[in-house]
C-alpha cells in the first residue's frame, strides 16, 4: 500500500486542500479523503482524476500535417475527401507500423492528461485484404502499444461490412471487412487482453440486420458506433432506412447505458431528448469535428435534458484534455454568442465552467470505457493527473479557479500544466517525461519517414 498527500485533491464532492489517498499494490484506490495517512508521500499541485478518452483512431496520428491540402482541381475538402488520403496511408501500413503509430499517440495522450482510451480499431487484415495468420495481429499491436506506454485500454474492434447503405464495400476498405462469425471470433480472442467493446462502425457500414444480429450475439458490455457525424450520412440513412441514424437506433437497437454514440452531431430535438433518456453517452470529439468541418453538437440543450457525454481525440491531430474541452466550450460560445453556456440548471454554484465540463466528461468517459476510472474514490483505479501550479497558465490560481485556467489557457507560453501522470498506481509520466519516450519517438519517426518520403 502506498499513501499520498496532495496539496489539492479533486473528489466528486469537491476539492480537499490537502487531501489524502491510499493506493493498493494492484493499482486501486483504497481510500481517499481528508483524514491524514501516516508516511504519505507529498504531491505538490492539483491532483485530478485521469480523463478517459472515449474515441481514438491511433494510426491517424501519422497523418498530422499530411492531410490538410486541397488536391489539384479540388475546390472543397470534406470528411469524404480527407478519407481518401487516410485510406492511401492506411493501405501501406504493416503491423509494426501500427504499433509504432499507436504508441506515439498513446504517449501523447498520457502527456495530455488522458489515462485510458477506447481504441476504435478497424484495420484488421493484410494490405491486400487477406486475413493475417493470426486474425488478431493488428489488434494485438494496439494492446502492445498501450502496454508500452502504460495507458488503460478498452479495445473496440470494429465491424465493417458495407460501403454505404445498400452499397458493397469499396476496394480501399478491404482491410476492414469481417463477417459476423469472424468478428465475434476476434472479439472473443481480444477479451483475454482486457476490456472489449463491440463496435459496429456505423449504419452506413453495417447493414441493419447484421447490426441486430451482432446485438443478439453480444447482449452485454459496451457498444460504440459512429452516428450522425455528417449531414450526408443523415440523408443517406433517411433514404435507405426511413429514419435518421439516431432516430433508427432509438427505435430499433435498444439504446441504453451500454451505448456510446460517437459524434451525434446532426440530431433533432427529439433525437437529442431520446438519447438523454436512454442514458447513453454522446462521444464528442470537438477538435476532430472542427478539423473535418463536421459541425457542432447541440450541447446546451442536451445537458439540460440530462444527457451524458465524454470526449475523444478521434483523429489525433491534437491530443490534449484541455484543448478538447476548450474547443467544446468555445464552439458553444461562438454559436450562442454568449459565455459560459454549458453549465446546466443546478450547477451554477460551482462557479466553474471548467469544472462542469471536466466532471461531465470524466463521468461519461468512464461509462463509455466500462472501466473503474474517472474518479478519485475507493475501488476506482488509481489514475491521476497532477497539474503544476508553477505552469504559466496556473500561476496565481487556487483550487477554485485551476480547472478554468487549465481549460481556457492550458497551453499558455507553450507549457502544458500536466506534470505527472499515474495509471493504475504507477507513475507513467514524471516531471513531464515518460521513461520510454525516446524509443517510442524513434520508431514513430522511422514510420513517418518511410511512408511520407
Amino acid at each position: 500500500m502506498k499513501a499520498y498527500r496532495a496539496d489539492h485533491l479533486l473528489l466528486d464532492a469537491g476539492w480537499l486542500s490537502p487531501g489524502y489517498l491510499a493506493v493498493t499494490a494492484d493499482g486501486l484506490i483504497a481510500a481517499a479523503g481528508a483524514a491524514p495517512i501516516a508516511r504519505a508521500e507529498g504531491i505538490a499541485g492539483y491532483v485530478l482524476p485521469g480523463m478517459p478518452n472515449l474515441h481514438s483512431h491511433a494510426f491517424h496520428r501519422g497523418l498530422v500535417g499530411w492531410a490538410d491540402r486541397l488536391a489539384p482541381g479540388q475546390a472543397v475538402e470534406t470528411l469524404w475527401s480527407w478519407r481518401e488520403t487516410m485510406y492511401r496511408f492506411m493501405l501501406a501500413l504493416e503491423p509494426e507500423d501500427m504499433e509504432a503509430l499507436a504508441a506515439q499517440a498513446y504517449l501523447d495522450m498520457v502527456r495530455g492528461g488522458f489515462t485510458s482510451v477506447a481504441e476504435f480499431h478497424y484495420v484488421h487484415h493484410q494490405p491486400d485484404g487477406r486475413p493475417y495468420a493470426n486474425l488478431a495481429e493488428m489488434s494485438e499491436r494496439i494492446v502492445a502499444a498501450a502496454r508500452a506506454v502504460g495507458i488503460g485500454l478498452t479495445l473496440a474492434p470494429v465491424l465493417y461490412a458495407a460501403g454505404g447503405i445498400g452499397t458493397p464495400p469499396q476496394e480501399d476498405q478491404r482491410r476492414f471487412l469481417l463477417d459476423l462469425d469472424g468478428y465475434l471470433a476476434l472479439v472473443e480472442t481480444m477479451r483475454r487482453h482486457g476490456t472489449v467493446a463491440i463496435a459496429p462502425h456505423s449504419l452506413r457500414a453495417v447493414p441493419a440486420q447484421l447490426l441486430l444480429g451482432l446485438l443478439a450475439a453480444a447482449p452485454e458490455g459496451p457498444v460504440h458506433i459512429h452516428a450522425a457525424e455528417r449531414t450526408e450520412e443523415v440523408e443517406e440513412c433517411r433514404a435507405g432506412l426511413g429514419a435518421a441514424p439516431v432516430e433508427w437506433l432509438l427505435a430499433n437497437a435498444g439504446l441504453d447505458q451500454r451505448w456510446t454514440l460517437v459524434h451525434a452531431t446532426h440530431i433533432t430535438d427529439a433525437e437529442r431528448a431520446g438519447l438523454a433518456r436512454a442514458g447513453a453517452v454522446a462521444g464528442l470529439c470537438p477538435l476532430t469535428e472542427a478539423n473535418l468541418g463536421d459541425g457542432r453538437f447541440r450541447l446546451r440543450g442536451y445537458r439540460r435534458d440530462g444527457g451524458r457525454f465524454g470526449i475523444g481525440s478521434d483523429a489525433n491531430t491534437l491530443i490534449s484534455v484541455a484543448d478538447e474541452l476548450r474547443m467544446l466550450e468555445y464552439g458553444q460560445r461562438l454559436h450562442h454568442r454568449q459565455r459560459n453556456v454549458v453549465v446546466a440548471p443546478g450547477e451554477e454554484a460551482t462557479e466553474s465552467p471548467g469544472r462542469v465540463l471536466f466532471d461531465a466528461a470524466r463521468r461519461g468517459g468512464a461509462q463509455a470505457l466500462a472501466q473503474p476510472v474517472g474518479a478519485i474514490a475507493a475501488g476506482r483505479r488509481a489514475d491521476l493527473v497532477v497539474l503544476d501550479p508553477e505552469a504559466p497558465a496556473l500561476l496565481g490560481q487556487t483550487e477554485r479557479t485551476a480547472l478554468d485556467a487549465w481549460v481556457i489557457s492550458g497551453g499558455m507560453a507553450g507549457a502544458s500544466p500536466v506534470r505527472d501522470v499515474m495509471v493504475a498506481g504507477r507513475w507513467v509520466v514524471r516531471d513531464r517525461r515518460h521513461e520510454a519516450e525516446e524509443k517510442i519517438r524513434e520508431r514513430f519517426v522511422a514510420v513517418m519517414r518511410r511512408h511520407h518520403s
